[in-house]
C-alpha cells in the first residue's frame, strides 16, 4: 500500500466517518485512540478500511502535518 498517494491524503482530508461516536468528523481528526483501536479490532472492509490504515500510519508517525493543509483548501 502507497500510504502517500495524493489521492489517499486528499480522501483522508474530506472524507467523513460514516458511522459511530465521531459520525460525520472528518478522518483527519478523528482521535488517535480511536484510530489505534481499529489497528487492534481489525479496519472496515473497504475504502474507509483502506483510509484508516493509512490514517493509522500517518498518526503514528506524527505526519497529521501532511494532510492538514489539504483539509484547509476545501474550506
Amino acid at each position: 500500500m502507497d500510504a502517500f498517494k495524493p489521492e489517499l491524503l486528499q480522501q483522508l482530508a474530506t472524507t467523513r466517518m460514516p458511522y459511530g461516536k465521531y459520525t460525520n468528523c472528518l478522518l483527519i481528526d478523528l482521535p488517535e485512540p480511536y484510530v489505534c483501536w481499529f489497528a487492534r479490532k481489525g479496519f472496515p472492509k473497504g475504502s474507509l478500511g483502506v483510509l484508516l490504515e493509512v490514517l493509522y500510519e500517518i498518526k503514528l508517525n506524527g505526519l497529521e502535518d501532511l494532510v492538514r493543509p489539504l483539509k484547509r483548501e476545501q474550506r
